[in-house]
């Protein structure tokens, strides 16, 4: 029995992701836990991953990430969905050190090796982190559903968050943009082979100069850029730090193709979900075109860390991206006081 993973979902990826504005609604009834002294990091920010202070040198980073296929491949969908839920662990500096599956599947729909191919494909990317999958739970459900628990560890005084970025910071981006459109090519049989080689590359490679960047005292803030695109995810940066974001669109990196397919029309259902959730926080040059609005919305599954560090350190990190196998790697705009909006030229 041949069956396309994708046919099988109503969305894939971090496209599945609840809109952003809706998602702060529901939350806004939500109580801080306030009763809790070493809980460094918890819903207030937005952030990436809960962080929570187990002694002077050590806090535990812990995170859940899953959702529907991006990907026909059942491996392939199982390595993406394992390299985006460790990715939060990175985005907060931290060193994964163990994860837990999370498995939803149509049984009575899918032949039980695809549902191995999909564990296995989580599972080598967890051995290529160094990790265990030490257990998880799974259920029957109409949807074919993977991701992680993830656990990591970090030094409490060098947890990367999302609101502490300063005035002055440059703002760097690790991975190329496009995932999104490439993907809705994808579930319309339009995305070349080289295409699809490209997009599991940028979705399967590991966020791990995380590690090292929460190391440096000039790198003020991290988060990594998923489902609420660009734009989205650098709000949440500027809205923690109150400042102002100024990007230069032709500076962004893109997958290669994506901004061919972008032009054409190819575009995520998430990406407009985003863009009504921004409202006046963004303001976009009149010169720029609706393919250039819906890449800056794209939902990135999988996608590359956004650093905001003092200008006088960005060279260095960008040179240690390059030599680590993070190409695309670019300085992508700047921080400046004023209200927490992002400005796009």
């Amino acid at each position: 029995m041949s069956v396309r993973l994708t046919e099988l979902s109503h969305g894939g990826g971090c496209g599945c992701k609840i809109a952003p504005a809706l998602l702060r609604e529901i939350l806004g009834g939500v109580p801080l836990a306030q009763a809790f002294p070493d809980l460094l990091v918890g819903i207030e920010s937005g952030d990436d991953a809960a962080v929570y202070r187990l002694n002077d040198t050590q806090a535990i980073i812990a995170t859940t990430d899953f959702f529907m296929p991006i990907v026909d491949d059942a491996f392939d969908f199982g390595r993406i969905a394992a390299t985006n839920a460790l990715s939060d662990v990175y985005a907060m500096g931290g060193k994964p050190i163990l994860a837990l599956a999370i498995v939803g599947m149509p049984i009575n729909a899918l032949p039980l090796e695809t549902i191995r191919q999909i564990l296995a494909g989580g599972a080598s990317v967890c051995a290529e982190a160094g990790i265990p999958v030490a257990g998880g739970h799974s259920i029957d459900s109409p949807e074919p559903i993977y991701g992680l628990v993830a656990l990591g560890i970090v030094h409490p005084d060098q947890v990367k968050r999302n609101n502490q970025a300063c005035t002055g910071d440059v703002l760097i981006l690790a991975k190329g943009l496009g995932v999104g459109v490439l993907s809705a090519a994808l579930k319309k049989n339009a995305l070349t082979e080289q295409g699809y080689a490209e997009m599991l590359h940028s979705t399967t490679q590991l966020n791990t100069p995380g590690i090292w960047l929460a190391e440096m005292d000039s790198v003020h803030a991290m988060t990594d850029v998923t489902g609420f695109g660009l734009l989205g995810h650098l709000l949440g940066i500027c809205r923690g730090a109150q400042l102002s974001a100024e990007l230069d669109f032709a500076s962004l990196p893109l997958l290669p193709i994506a901004e061919q397919l972008a032009q054409q029309g190819f575009v995520t259902g998430a990406s407009a979900r985003n863009w009504q959730s921004y409202g006046s926080e963004v303001q976009l040059a009149p010169s720029l075109s609706e393919w250039q609005h819906n890449l800056l919305t794209d939902p990135q599954t999988s996608g590359g860390l956004l650093i905001a560090c003092s200008a006088d350190a960005a060279q260095g990190i960008l040179q240690r991206l390059h030599h680590e196998g993070f190409g695309r790697a670019t300085i992508i705009g700047q921080l400046h006081t004023g209200a927490a909006q992002v400005v796009v030229r």
